[in-house]
């Protein structure tokens, strides 16, 4: 009865825009930003027992939201059309997250909410934010005695609303202040517990969140991929896609990309006959933070070729007009879809597939690990990649049973060089190596392009070997630009004058 006293007194205040912040009690936290994110994210946090008031600039987006709070179940979220009134409904030290646009937008909601807040309250930011920008801030922030953190958000609209990964770096105050909220707030998962944990200092949260969606570029490339050949070469139809994913799903592929593709390949257009999927322009937008990783990676010198061939892969989709033009030039030379009309055993194929995907996934993901321990040597954030997999494990784009084997693997030695050296991955790379194979050779020969399957295959290929080429290339380097080079059989820096041998041993 009480509680409803307030819930109505709360909507008074906000339907007529009175500001009567001593006659009411304060919420427990703040959310500005109400899209598709911030709404759901905002109704979670209020279905969790924390009332929560809500702000947008386009005043129509609150509304809206107070609205949905009342439609599932009377919530306790309350609506402010204006900054000040909506800063000062928060119960002080005020916890405000931001869920906005990325760039520019980010900082002009920090002035617009900033000119209202005291010393020691606190601003998130939850969205998708380059990690530099968020230690910028956080200094900013610190010079007007107001705390910062930056807080990667997994899992979509349906992980907003329901339980998404959350990712908080920054201020460890600001995160023991909110614990309890994030903690019921993020996704459960009965054997690991919620999925969020306190990430590290500065812009880590963003980094890890980054990175999360990086490797998201490469599994759901090696996916399309793996659709590809048994599409084009295994000719299977949409029915039995959708049977063959389903089924993997039940094992060690388990996960929620491969939930979504087997849902996919059933639903049927509504507007025209045959399947939805077959109608979706074959073109893949993207935000930037694959393309962030990417950069990332090549900044630190560290190898992400999964990644970067997801990537790719988004680049060549957006050539759709040249892509349709070439297809004609080289259908004229004999080049079809598929270049050879072979007979494959359907099982067969389907198996192997099963086996060089999940050999991709783990190339892919360890190489996303180790962007992320380089870059916490770096910058002395002592990130925990074990902990970091068992938050992905619920909530999260990238969610799947595979997360659990990363975990146990950096329990088993914190350490780990590469996931690819851990016994049981090791193990699991060698029992499929030979069906990764013959997938690839499989794609190559009809002219289908595998870039994820086969970067994740030269990077095992590479990794596992003990010498490699790069001799030659050394050799090159120092040849035409004197950049020297070892020597494997003594210490020291060499350097040939390769030039004038090779022109007495031509005289």
């Amino acid at each position: 009865m009480f509680a409803n006293c307030i819930v109505t007194h709360f909507r008074f205040l906000q339907r007529s825009d009175f500001r009567g912040r001593n006659m009411a009690p304060p919420t427990r936290i703040g959310l500005a930003g109400l899209a598709v994110m911030g709404q759901n994210l905002a109704l979670n946090i209020a279905e969790k027992g924390f009332p929560i008031s809500v702000y947008n600039r386009t005043t129509s987006k609150v509304d809206e939201t107070v609205e949905r709070a009342k439609q599932e179940g009377d919530l306790p979220v309350f609506g402010f059309h204006d900054p000040e009134s909506f800063v000062q409904s928060i119960q002080k030290p005020r916890v405000i997250i931001m869920l906005v646009k990325a760039g520019a937008p980010v900082d002009q909601t920090i002035k617009t909410l900033s000119a209202y807040m005291e010393k020691g309250d606190c601003i998130i930011d939850g969205g998708n934010e380059w990690y530099e920008n968020t230690e910028r801030r956080e200094k900013e922030m610190s010079q007007l005695g107001l705390l910062y953190l930056g807080m990667g958000v997994s899992g979509g609209e349906e992980g907003a609303r329901h339980g998404p990964s959350l990712m908080p770096g920054g201020s460890f105050e600001v995160y023991k202040n909110i614990e309890d909220i994030l903690l019921k707030v993020a996704a459960q998962v009965p054997d690991s517990g919620p999925c969020v944990t306190y990430i590290g200092k500065g812009g880590s949260g963003n980094f890890v969140k980054m990175v999360h969606n990086g490797i998201e570029y490469g599994d759901m490339q090696l996916i399309a991929e793996a659709y590809d050949v048994l599409k084009s070469v295994g000719k299977l139809s949409n029915e039995e896609l959708q049977s063959v994913f389903s089924e993997w799903n039940k094992a060690e592929l388990l996960s929620f990309l491969i939930e979504i593709t087997a849902d996919i390949f059933g639903i049927k257009d509504d507007k025209r006959d045959g399947f939805l999927v077959d109608k979706v322009l074959d073109k893949t937008g993207m935000k930037g933070t694959g393309k962030w990783t990417v950069q990332q990676a090549a900044d630190m010198s560290v190898a992400a070729p999964t990644i970067a061939a997801s990537l790719d892969s988004r680049f060549l989709s957006g050539l759709k007009d040249e892509r349709v033009e070439a297809a004609k030039v080289f259908k004229s030379g004999g080049f079809g879809d598929v270049l050879t009309d072979q007979t494959v055993d359907k099982s067969k194929l389907i198996d192997d597939v099963r086996q060089a995907l999940y050999a991709s996934k783990i190339c892919s993901y360890a190489q996303g690990m180790n962007l992320i321990r380089a870059k916490s040597i770096e910058k002395g954030w002592d990130l925990k990649l074990g902990e970091l997999a068992r938050i992905w494990k619920g909530g999260c784009i990238i969610r799947a049973i595979f997360l659990d084997r990363i975990k146990k693997a950096y329990d088993r030695n914190a350490n780990l060089a590469n996931l690819l050296v851990d016994p049981e991955f090791a193990k699991e790379i060698i029992d499929r190596q030979s069906a990764w194979r013959r997938v690839v050779c499989l794609a190559i020969n009809s002219g289908i392009s595998t870039p994820g399957m086969s970067s994740s295959l030269a990077y095992f290929d590479t990794y596992r070997r003990d010498r490699v080429p790069a001799n030659l290339v050394q050799a090159q380097r120092d040849y035409f630009g004197a950049h020297t080079y070892e020597r494997v059989d003594m210490e020291g820096s060499f350097h040939t004058e390769w030039f004038k041998i090779a022109k007495q041993l031509k005289d």
